[in-house]
């Protein structure tokens, strides 16, 4: 079966994807999504205990690579419902407080249903001028859902644990190639695997094309499903930073909209993060050249990937990834361009295809009589 690459295809499950809450610890919904976006492109389907969604594509020949892809994303939690109906939360993943106040949420209630909501803030007009400097502690915000008692609330369905994803549709911006939207991180990565699932033909190795859960709290789902797996390579696909924005000096924009999707050298600070296996980085950007496809080189200073967890399970598993680069990560307004991530298909497709047995056992690793 051969399929083309479309950016309206892209565009169309982006905004699919991206507008399907799915916060860390509750992918429920995004996985019956994805189940029926792939199911006729794949040998086996399946959920493991962890809830990963993981699907094989059978090779023709031996070995087995994983491509992971995130389908959680950064939420609040509630931890508190006030008498007066007004809702205390925690983050789930890394927000930054900036972000947060005045912002509309959604709020997953114990039914399934949605309830809307607004992050409130005490009014500038009364804040003392000392305030006013300073950024909001997040202990400070509050969820007002428009109701008058914490009676109220619970008719509604919210209880203490209740999960909530802040509201954000994904739009085309003046260039129609570059979209804003929430999550990006890393539902571009997940849109990324499936348009390469969907193109991928007559592969020499199984393709193990995994959907992983709570990356955003420790990549968990990524850990548990390279140990069942067990694959001779891992590839994470997954966003990056492109800080090419004002006020950002050259040498700290890690990497660009537009000019292709990054190959990873190295994320993470000291003690943390992936230094990516030297032959999956080389084939990389082997089968970048050769297919003439743009492509970044990334060092991330902070921030990692599933690589990390997939190349410390077991006895080590070389493992890679390929970023998007997307400004204002971790926002309700992330952008990427579709040009990047319809190029990183065709690279993951094609390098994916230059595996095989011999690769793994002479390239990847060498027995030294």
């Amino acid at each position: 079966m051969t399929v083309e690459i479309n950016k309206e295809d892209i565009f169309r499950l982006a905004k699919k994807l991206c507008e399907t809450p799915s916060p860390s610890g509750f992918e429920s919904k995004i996985r019956e999504v994805l189940i029926e976006e792939i199911r006729d492109y794949v040998d086996e389907l399946w959920i493991d205990s962890m809830g990963n969604l993981i699907a094989k594509k059978a090779g023709q020949g031996e070995g087995k690579v994983m491509i992971a892809a995130h389908m959680d994303e950064i939420g609040l939690m509630i931890t508190n419902i006030d008498k007066n109906g007004f809702l205390r939360f925690v983050p789930v993943g890394g927000w930054s407080p900036r972000i947060l106040p005045a912002q509309r949420v959604l709020i997953r209630t114990i039914d399934g249903n949605t309830v809307h909501g607004v992050i409130g803030i005490k009014p500038p007009h009364i804040e003392k001028s000392e305030e006013r400097q300073k950024v909001i502690p997040l202990e400070n915000l509050f969820i007002d859902i428009g109701v008058t008692s914490d009676e109220e609330a619970k008719k509604l369905g919210i209880e203490v644990g209740s999960i909530a994803v802040i509201e954000s549709t994904v739009e085309r911006l003046g260039n129609p190639d570059v979209i804003t939207g929430r999550a990006f991180d890393d539902k571009i990565g997940v849109v990324t695997a499936v348009e390469t699932l969907k193109v991928l033909e007559d592969s020499k190795v199984d393709a193990y094309f995994v959907f992983t859960v709570q990356e955003e709290v420790g990549l968990k789902g990524a850990r548990t499903a390279a140990f069942s797996i067990n694959p001779d390579i891992g590839i994470a696909i997954d966003v990056t930073i492109a800080a090419d924005v004002p006020g950002t000096p050259e040498h700290a924009k890690i990497v660009k909209l537009g000019k292709g999707p990054a190959i990873k050298v190295m994320d993470g600070r000291a003690g943390s993060g992936l230094i990516a296996h030297p032959a999956i980085r080389d084939l990389l950007i082997a089968v970048a050249k050769e297919e003439k496809i743009p492509y970044q080189l990334e060092v991330l200073p902070g921030g990692t990937t599933d690589a990390s967890a997939i190349q410390i399970t077991r006895e080590g598993i070389p493992a890679g990834a390929i970023s998007i680069p997307t400004r204002y990560i971790h926002s309700p307004i992330e952008i990427v361009h579709l040009e990047d991530v319809t190029n990183a298909v065709k690279l993951l497709a094609k390098a994916i295809k230059k595996v095989d047995s011999a690769w793994i056992n002479n390239v990847l690793r060498r027995r030294i009589k």
